[in-house]
């Protein structure tokens, strides 16, 4: 997506998205071309590619400013970080929904693992709950840890309907994860 604050853009990339999201209700992603994004959201072909360089720029764009939101929580270290992510899920149902559908629920890990590259460079606030856990050790795969485990619980809870309550998950990943931090030190068998 190409950045911008003018107040047309803005509008005309919300109705550009719009209009993706409407058309995947409908129709599976590859089957969408730009063409109908432009006739759902009445805007012409050089409107599209003023904001956007393709479909899948629209769609990336969907799922990096709802993860920026995401992070933006996380980073902010105001708020448990297991509900702030099934806050997130629970907000962004339909569009993850709709990727599960067309089996694009990549589209999601791909993005969140670009913060990985925001965690290396610095731009992470000291506020963020995992700064401290991290100290001393290799951020990237500690990182890639959590979102890679974190996002296969939430990829099955999306494939079952969501049906679970998201406070029962939570419940099931404290109590492992308290399993798993009381085990001895220096113990690598896990049964």
């Amino acid at each position: 997506m190409i950045e911008s604050s003018n107040p047309s853009a803005l509008r005309s990339q919300r109705e550009i998205t719009e209009a993706l999201l409407a058309l995947m209700h409908q129709y599976p992603y590859n089957d969408i071309s730009v063409k109908q994004i432009l006739i759902e959201s009445k805007l012409a072909r050089k409107t599209f590619y003023r904001n956007f360089e393709s479909k899948d720029d629209v769609l990336l764009s969907i799922v990096r400013k709802d993860l920026k939101d995401y992070f933006g929580i996380v980073d902010g270290g105001s708020a448990d970080v297991l509900s702030t992510i099934f806050s997130f899920v629970e907000k962004n149902r339909e569009m993850l929904i709709l990727l599960e559908k067309n089996d694009m629920l990549h589209v999601v890990l791909n993005c969140m693992n670009e913060y990985l590259l925001l965690h290396k460079t610095g731009t992470v606030s000291a506020d963020n709950p995992f700064v401290g856990l991290f100290k001393g050790l290799d951020s990237e795969y500690l990182i890639a840890l959590n979102i890679g485990a974190i996002w296969n619980v939430i990829s099955c809870w999306v494939r079952q309907g969501m049906k679970d309550d998201p406070e029962y998950l939570k419940d099931t990943i404290a109590k492992y994860l308290k399993r798993l931090y009381d085990l001895p030190a220096g113990t690598s068998d896990l049964r």
